[in-house]
This record gives C-alpha cells, structure tokens and sequence, in this order.
C-alpha cells in the first residue's frame, strides 16, 4: 500500500510540473513570443524557405516601431494566413517606385540587403513614379526578394493592428542561427518625416 502511495505522488508530481510548465509556455506563445516558420522566397535572401524565427509580441509594447524591422503580420486578404515582410515607412511617409528604384520622402533609399530592383505589381496599389502617403495607423511593407513578394506594392500599406510582432531571432538552420539586426542606422528607424538631406538603409545584414 504504501509502494502505491508513492507511486501516486510520484505521478502527481509529474503532472503538476507538466501542468506548470504546459502553462508557462501558453503565456509565453500567446503574450510574449511565437515560434514561425518562413514559407516562400519572398523574403530572400535574408530568409530561405524553411528558415525558423522567433516572433516577439511585446517589442511594439516597449518601443515604436522602426523603418527596416522584420514582421509578422496577418495578411488583408485572409487574416489566417500570416506574412512575413520589411517595414520600409512609417505613417506619414511618402513612398514611390520608379525605374526599379524606391524613393523615401523624396530620396532613393539604398537597400543592400535586396538583390533586384524594385518594380510595381501591374493593377496593384503602388504605380510607377506616383507617390503614396502612408496614412496614420498603417505601415508600408514589401519582402526582400522584390520579384517574389506580395506586398505593400500589391495590397497598399497595411494597418498596425494587423502586427503580430517582430521577427528578433532565426533559431534554425543552426549554421544561420542568431539575433536579427535591423540595417537601417539607428538614427534614421524612426524619425518622422524622414529627413531629406539623409540616405537611409545603408547597412547591410550580416
């Protein structure tokens, strides 16, 4: 009898710390931070398909949000599909494409970590050479991979309530496994408008 008592509190004690820490990580994935898993060459060649990162949901909670942070977002067309793309400008901001160029408030911004021009999608919201206003509570993303991405070009700028959180770190492949850095200087992520007499995004990923 008193083998299986103690067989009883053993199993207990195995189900209470389960429980502890089963709880433990359902506030950590609903309140703090969520494991994804990047799907797609829209984000090439910062993330390869496959690429798993870490998403924070509290970072926007802390600070504002920044010119060159990585997001999760849900997508406008279907909110139970999530996103991953680039902030490239702030409420406020004026962006146009042209000649494959993107222009930031009047300037050409330099983006070292895309490897081809940027171009409008045909019938999409940006066109060539016209500038758009991001309007207040929205933010204007596209992927890295220009060709490959449904983004901003495509669907128009996208509302900050549709933030999931910011991508800070690629747990897998373990070869690429580390911090995700913003490239744009620290001194031009949040400056509203963008000054005119400053280039941004001159900074590369490592």
């Amino acid at each position: 009898m008193h083998i299986v008592k103690r067989l009883i509190d053993f199993v207990m004690d195995i189900l209470e710390t389960v429980t502890f820490v089963g709880s433990i990580f359902i506030v950590i994935y609903l309140f703090i931070m969520q494991p994804n898993q990047v799907k797609g060459a829209s984000m090439e060649p910062t993330f390869a398909s496959g690429d798993y990162i870490f998403t924070s949901k509290i970072t926007y909670k802390l600070r504002p949000i920044e010119r060159g942070d990585i997001v999760v977002f849900r997508s406008p067309k279907n909110p139970d599909i999530e996103f991953i793309k680039r902030i490239i400008a702030l409420p406020g901001d004026r962006v146009m494409i042209r000649d494959g160029q993107v222009y930031l408030n009047e300037q050409p911004v330099m983006e070292d970590y895309v490897d081809n021009q940027t171009f409008v999608w045909e019938g999409g919201y940006s066109q060539e050479g016209v500038e758009n206003v991001v309007g207040e509570g929205e933010i204007f993303v596209m992927g890295d991979n220009r060709s490959r991405s449904s983004d901003s070009r495509e669907f128009g700028p996208i509302p900050i309530t549709s933030l999931i959180g910011q991508v800070f770190y690629r747990y897998y492949p373990p070869q690429k496994a580390g911090a995700v850095k913003n490239p744009v200087p620290r001194n031009l992520r949040s400056i509203r408008p963008f000054p005119h007499f400053l280039f941004a995004f001159s900074h590369t990923l490592p």
